[in-house]
């Protein structure tokens, strides 16, 4: 499922947390799981990632400083007012998702690079720093006007750019102590499993249905949310 649209701590989140963990380190432990994944993920898609090499730098150093500032700032604010506005972040990115085939039909693509989507992947960086549940959906939806020539060219960017933010927040959560590796290693193992494997099986699955399968996913996740957080 992460090696999708990083649906995967839609499950392995919520998992420690009912096992016990405290949210901040749960969320700490679980990037850290993620992190290892998503490089198996990157890996299947390498002959993707070598077709867009010359996109990659400029996302990466971005996401790389966003990351960084999101991570500092799980480290030192409450996490009450950004848990209420996950739900909203989802429902807006899922949709955006959802109707990005329909608003880029026939239109031009967008150069590339542009300001607003640099300026967009940042503030995503930002969001995957300090949480990142759902992260994966709203690349997705930012790279789906990036004029690139398949969904899965899509994911292999996607799965690198995650590679970048999960690794450099996992820098202050280690020196803050707030990574649980009891937990962390055996869900590092399986990612790393899971999202190499997923990332092979789902090359080869018609683009329609995965576009499918990430808004299922979307919904499913803003579903659980809003639930959690307005129940």
């Amino acid at each position: 499922m992460n090696s999708v649209a990083g649906g995967g701590s839609f499950l392995s989140f919520p998992a420690l947390v009912f096992a016990g963990v405290a949210p901040i380190s749960a969320n700490a432990t679980n990037n850290a799981a993620m992190w290892v994944g998503t490089i198996g993920s990157a890996r299947g898609y390498r002959e993707e990632l070598r077709e867009q090499r010359g996109m990659l730098l400029p996302v990466i150093l971005v996401s790389i400083v966003g990351s960084l500032i999101g991570a500092c700032l799980l480290l030192v604010t409450p996490q009450a007012l950004f848990a209420r506005l996950i739900p909203w972040l989802l429902l807006f990115a899922t949709i955006v998702f959802a109707v990005s085939p329909f608003l880029t039909r026939n239109a031009p693509a967008v150069p590339r690079h542009a300001p607003w989507q640099i300026a967009v992947q940042f503030a995503v960086a930002i969001y995957g720093g300090y949480f990142g549940a759902g992260m994966g959906i709203l690349m997705l939806a930012v790279l789906a006007f990036s004029g690139l020539p398949s969904f899965n060219a899509q994911n292999a960017i996607k799965n690198v750019l995650s590679v970048s933010i999960n690794g450099i927040a996992l820098v202050p959560f280690v020196i803050a102590r707030i990574v649980d590796w009891r937990f962390a290693v055996p869900m590092a193992v399986a990612a790393v499993l899971g999202g190499y494997l997923g990332a092979r099986f789902f090359r080869r699955v018609p683009q329609r249905i995965s576009r499918l399968l990430v808004v299922a996913i979307g919904v499913a996740m803003t579903t659980v949310f809003f639930l959690r957080t307005f129940r």
